[in-house]
C-alpha cells in the first residue's frame, strides 16, 4: 500500500471552514482599493531568474538563499517563482508601456514563494496583497499609502497596530552612510553574530534589522542614516510627516528601519502589532524611484507597500474579530419520482430568487435527508414530496425557529422566505 501524498512543507491547505474569512478579507480589500481608484493587475507566478536579480538585488537573503529556481526542461531558461509582486508589476507596466498613458495607481495579490523554515506567519508559500503607485513624485502619495493602510484597519476591526517610517535618503547619501556603517561594524566584528558578519560588506545596513538581543548594545551604538541625509530627502521626509500629522495619523520614526529589498529609496515604513511575536509586521514599504530604469524603463518615481494576508488574518483571529460565515438559505428535501424532477425546478426557481439553495442529492429517508439539512446550516428546509409535485407547491419548515410548517405554491414561496 502506497505511502499517502501530503503538501509541501510550509504550503498549506486553505479548507472551506477558513475560506470564508480569506474571502470577506479580498472583498473588503477590493471595495478599500477602489474606493481609492486603484486599479487590479495580475502578473504570472513564474518569471525569467534575471527579474528578481536585476530588481531585488543580487546579495540580499530573497536571491542567495530563499528562491524557489529551476531551469525548464525544454529550453533552458532559469526561471523562478515569485518572491514578491513589485517587480513582476513593474516588468508588466514597462513590457505594456502604461506609463505613457500617465501615473498608474494599481494593485494586485497572491501567493508568493520563498524557501524559508516554516514557522507561525511565515510560510513557503504566502499571500499578498500588493500596492503599487507609479510615476508619483511628492510625498503626497507616500502619505496616501500610509493613509489608506490606517482605514483598513479600521474597517476590518483591528487595534493595536502601531506605523514606523523612516527615510533611505538618496542613493549617494545611503553610499556615504553605507561606508560609514561598515567602519562602524568593523570596529566591533567580533560582536557580530555570523549572519552580521555575512552582511558586513554586501549588505549593511540589513544588519541593523538583526533581531538577535545580543547586539541591541553594539546596534543602538551605530551611526544613523538621518545624520547623513542629503536636503532633498529631508524635505521629501518632512514633508511626508506634516501630510500625516494633518490626517491624525499617529506615527514613530524608527531610524533602524531598513526594508530587506535592494530598489528602496526615501520613505520606508511598516505597520507593527506585538500581537503576533516575531512576525509582527503586517505590512510593509517605501519608495522605489530607481527601480523602473534600473529595469530599462525611463526613469520614473514609485513607491508601494505589500501586506501578508495570513498574518492579517491571524491578526485578526488572536483580538477574536468575527468575520461572518456564508448563509445557505434553503435545504431542497424531496423523495418520489415526480418529487425529484419538481424538486430540481424548486431549487433552480429559488436561486432565480437570489437565494442560496443546496439541493439534496443521493436519496434516503425523508428522515434522513432533514438531519443533512439541519447540518447544513440551512434556515429553512423546504420539503418536496409527490402530492407538493403534482400541486406546483412546497412545505417550508423552519430549522432555527420553532414556527410552523406552511405549504404554499412555488411561485409564493421565494418572496415569502425572503421575508422571514
Amino acid at each position: 500500500m502506497s505511502n499517502m501524498i501530503q503538501a509541501i512543507r510550509g504550503m498549506n491547505d486553505i479548507l472551506p471552514e477558513e475560506t470564508h474569512r480569506w474571502e470577506f478579507f479580498e472583498d473588503t480589500v477590493r471595495a478599500w482599493l477602489a474606493s481609492y481608484g486603484y486599479r487590479n493587475i495580475r502578473t504570472p507566478i513564474v518569471e525569467q531568474t534575471d527579474l528578481f536579480i536585476r530588481s531585488i538585488g543580487a546579495v540580499t537573503d530573497i536571491v542567495e538563499k530563499e528562491m524557489y529556481t529551476f531551469e525548464d526542461h525544454l529550453n533552458g531558461d532559469s526561471l523562478t517563482l515569485r518572491p514578491e509582486g513589485t517587480a513582476a508589476c513593474v516588468r508588466a507596466v514597462l513590457e505594456h508601456n502604461l506609463l505613457y498613458a500617465g501615473p498608474q495607481r494599481l494593485y494586485y495579490y497572491g501567493p508568493m514563494f520563498r524557501h524559508e523554515r516554516p514557522q507561525k506567519g511565515r510560510y513557503r508559500q504566502f499571500h499578498q496583497v500588493g500596492v503599487e503607485a507609479l510615476g508619483y513624485s511628492d510625498a503626497d502619495i507616500d502619505a496616501e499609502l500610509i493613509i489608506m493602510g490606517a482605514r483598513l484597519w479600521r474597517q476590518l476591526g483591528i487595534s493595536g497596530v502601531r506605523l514606523e517610517i523612516s527615510t533611505l535618503g538618496s542613493t549617494e547619501s545611503r553610499a556615504i552612510y553605507r561606508s560609514r556603517l561598515i567602519k562602524y561594524f568593523e570596529r566591533h566584528q567580533d560582536e557580530l553574530d555570523e549572519d552580521a558578519r555575512r552582511r558586513l560588506h554586501s549588505n549593511p545596513l540589513r544588519i541593523l534589522d538583526s533581531k538577535n538581543p545580543l547586539m541591541r548594545e553594539i546596534l543602538t551604538g551605530a551611526p544613523r542614516l538621518l545624520d547623513d541625509l542629503d536636503e532633498d530627502s529631508l524635505q521629501h521626509f518632512e514633508a511626508l510627516q506634516h501630510l500625516l500629522h494633518e490626517q491624525g495619523i499617529d506615527f514613530e520614526i524608527n531610524p533602524r528601519l531598513v526594508r530587506g529589498l535592494d530598489y528602496y529609496n526615501r520613505t520606508v515604513f511598516e505597520w507593527v502589532t506585538d500581537k503576533l511575536g516575531a512576525q509582527g509586521t503586517i505590512c510593509a514599504g517605501g519608495r522605489y524611484d530607481g527601480l523602473i530604469a534600473q529595469m530599462g524603463g525611463k526613469p520614473a518615481p514609485a513607491c508601494g507597500f505589500a501586506m501578508g494576508i495570513e498574518r492579517i488574518l491571524t491578526l485578526m483571529s488572536e483580538s477574536e474579530i468575527q468575520i461572518p460565515s456564508p448563509t445557505v438559505d434553503i435545504y431542497v428535501v424531496h423523495q418520489g419520482e415526480i418529487a425529484a424532477g419538481f424538486a430540481w425546478k424548486a431549487a433552480e426557481w429559488f436561486r432565480n430568487e437570489g437565494l442560496n439553495a443546496i439541493l439534496h442529492c443521493s436519496g434516503g429517508s425523508f428522515k434522513s435527508q432533514m438531519k443533512k439539512a439541519d447540518v447544513s446550516g440551512a434556515r429553512f428546509a423546504v420539503i418536496i414530496g409527490d402530492d407538493e409535485a403534482k400541486e406546483g407547491e412546497v412545505s417550508i419548515k423552519p430549522l432555527r425557529e420553532a414556527t410552523e410548517q406552511v405549504r404554499v405554491g412555488l411561485v409564493e414561496a421565494g418572496p415569502l422566505l425572503k421575508r422571514i
